[in-house]
């Protein structure tokens, strides 16, 4: 007697027994599922802000949901809104930058003085010994 696949499948229930293809598909998907670094995401919602192919479009093109689309679109929005409202810390003038290099290359030099009086001084240490 030849069993239909819908037999088989109500066979093979029970631990360690094959899934229905549904749950394998949905399993690979999980496991395989794409990480977008904020760059890719922040290109997404632009071109989806541009207007030129439809969110739908876009989603289906770069395999996310439309909720996905629209959660990004929120914190993207939000972020700038928060940065326009001054609510971030506000980035260093040309000024601040100049002397911040200066401090460093001062500290830079300070650093070196003492590596090499270390030195200078072990040496020092190991003739006298």
């Amino acid at each position: 007697m030849k069993a239909s696949p819908n037999t088989l499948v109500k066979m093979k229930k029970g631990p360690g027994r094959p899934k229905k293809s549904e749950a394998i598909i949905k399993d690979v998907k999980r496991r395989t599922k794409r990480l977008f670094n904020p760059e890719e995401k922040i290109a997404i919602v632009l071109e989806g802000l541009s207007g030129d192919e439809s969110i739908a479009a876009i989603c289906r093109r770069e395999g996310i949901a439309q909720s996905v689309y629209y959660s990004w679109s929120k914190a993207f929005m939000d972020a700038g809104k928060a940065r326009l409202n001054g609510d971030t810390k506000r980035e260093a003038d040309s000024g601040e930058v100049a002397e911040m290099r200066k401090q460093n290359g001062e500290l830079k030099e300070a650093l070196a003085e003492e590596i090499l009086r270390n030195r200078f001084l072990k040496k020092l240490s190991k003739g006298m010994e």
